[in-house]
């Protein structure tokens, strides 16, 4: 087991997923929100992921997206999330660094904000967290998949814009295509995605997430994208090719588990150890992360206790993973 003074490092967590629902309660009515629910305890199932009523990762987004998002949309309201989130992350897990994603254009009401405002005061919230507990952090900005391309380069002059204030990274989030052919729809990013590095943000990308596309999104997008990392990527491991060009251009999986589990990209713990010992085998370097932690009630801690409880990975394996987190962090 990992002692519990070890501090650790979260690199793959959502905001949208990672505000406690009283939190996101009394924002909605501080803001005055109209709910579907009356009841606080219908709010919480509203705002979490039971694995009951999540058969997909589409069933999983929808919740952050018609939910937690909106709720999150102002510049109060974001401050207040991202401040709470790394209070208790590291009150809850001891993580004493951590990088928090999120889409500040789902921030802003469709434009109803101004984008600058909802990332000053998300800057505002880190800020503060960080000189409450001690920890360091970073914001990534997630474009979307479902975004029009100048939506997504609008996020990408942000991103460059506030770097070297807080913002340290972007991301390419949401599902990918059931009917593009995966090659061709990461090259409409691949263009970003350079000026992005360019500039000197971090780089990571969601793929390999789903049973669907198989290796061939994590191909892609290796070609295309040049990510440094990779969130989620499980899929990799079907794939002798995908395995050695992880390896051989040192991109970095951030493995979510139970995530995984909850979306259903994995049947079970030992799939996953399936999974992972096919990886490390290849040489693919692993973190664990937990993804959304009030969504799927989880802590980064948890997510490793997990882990070693049943086997999937040992101690010296968690501390490897913890390394490999802390040297990949795009925090400088």
């Amino acid at each position: 087991m990992i002692a519990p003074t070890t501090d650790l490092v979260e690199l793959h967590l959502h905001v949208g997923g990672a505000v406690a629902p009283h939190i996101l309660w009394a924002i909605a009515h501080d803001l005055g929100f109209k709910l579907p629910v009356k009841s606080y305890w219908d709010f919480c199932e509203l705002v979490t992921a039971d694995s009951s009523k999540i058969s997909s990762l589409g069933d999983y987004l929808q919740i952050m997206h018609l939910w937690t998002e909106k709720i999150q949309s102002s510049p109060s309201a974001i401050e207040r999330s991202i401040y709470e989130v790394i209070g208790k992350e590291y009150r809850s897990s001891r993580v004493s660094m951590i990088e928090l994603r999120f889409n500040p254009m789902k921030r802003n009401l469709e434009g109803e904000r101004d984008l600058d405002y909802i990332i000053a005061a998300a800057l505002r919230g880190m800020d503060r967290a960080c000189l409450a507990y001690g920890v360091k952090a970073g914001l990534i900005f997630c474009l979307a998949r479902e975004f029009e391309y100048e939506l997504n380069e609008i996020l990408v002059k942000k991103a460059i814009k506030y770097l070297g204030r807080g913002v340290i990274g972007i991301d390419l989030a949401g599902p990918e295509s059931h009917t593009l052919e995966l090659g061709k729809d990461v090259l409409r990013y691949r263009d970003l995605f350079a000026r992005a590095r360019a500039a000197g943000l971090g780089t990571t990308v969601h793929t390999g997430e789903t049973s669907h596309t198989g290796p061939e999104g994590v191909l892609a997008v290796l070609s295309e994208l040049k990510p440094a990392r990779i969130g989620h990527g499980i899929a990799a491991a079907a794939s002798d090719e995908a395995i050695k060009r992880l390896r051989d251009e040192n991109v970095v999986l951030e493995i979510c588990p139970t995530s995984n589990l909850r979306t259903h990209a994995i049947r079970d713990l030992q799939e996953l150890k399936g999974i992972l010992d096919k990886l490390r085998a290849g040489g693919v370097k692993l973190t664990i992360n937990t993804d959304a932690t009030y969504m799927i009630n989880t802590t980064l801690r948890r997510e490793f206790d997990l882990l070693i409880e049943n086997g999937v990975i040992d101690d010296a394996e968690a501390a490897r993973c913890i390394d490999t987190a802390r040297a990949s962090t795009f925090i400088r």
